[in-house]
């Protein structure tokens, strides 16, 4: 599975350098120098990174063969990605990829089947996108509602309150 690290936004100056809106939460180490990243699309790929540097809060970056300011522009809204396989396992039991999560079944604390994930948001509080016969729920990726996670298994069992899974429980 491929996963989207940062995205190519306008160039800066007149030699190739482009912006990069930054997906990652190891910058440092996924745009280092000489690192060869694909892309989506594809045919603009791979590019290899010969400089790197933040300007301000912005990451810059200059790739190999990329000479002009044209050829920069060229490059806007490209997507920089990584294999997820390429990623080392975590040394945290309790921290999870999210392209581990993404398609796992969620079972409630007796079994009953609710559905399967399809996303994890990061908007201040994580949240499990579930996708119910219904339409889909939002539950906060907690531990006192998410109690056990199984990657072996592709299970994920939510311990959930009356009306979380389902508004109409709600009295």
């Amino acid at each position: 599975m491929q996963l989207v690290v940062g995205r190519i936004g306008r160039p800066h100056g007149i030699r190739g350098e482009v912006t990069v809106e930054v997906r990652t939460d190891d910058p440092e180490s996924r745009f280092a120098i000489g690192a060869s990243l694909a892309t989506d699309p594809a045919s603009a790929g791979p590019l290899v990174i010969e400089n790197m540097h933040w300007h301000k809060a912005i990451l810059l970056l200059h790739f190999a063969g990329v000479t002009s300011r044209e050829g920069a522009e060229e490059l806007r809204g490209t997507m920089l990605v990584i294999d997820s396989a390429d990623l080392p396992p975590s040394d945290d039991p309790d921290e999870f990829h999210d392209h581990q999560l993404i398609g796992m079944s969620v079972v409630t604390t007796d079994g009953t089947g609710v559905g399967e994930i399809v996303d994890v948001l990061h908007h201040g509080q994580d949240l499990l996108v579930i996708r119910r016969a219904g339409g889909q729920v939002l539950v906060p990726f907690v531990r006192t509602l998410v109690p056990e996670i199984d990657l072996d298994a592709k299970r994920v069992v939510v311990d959930a309150p009356p009306g979380l899974l389902d508004p109409d429980e709600m009295a």
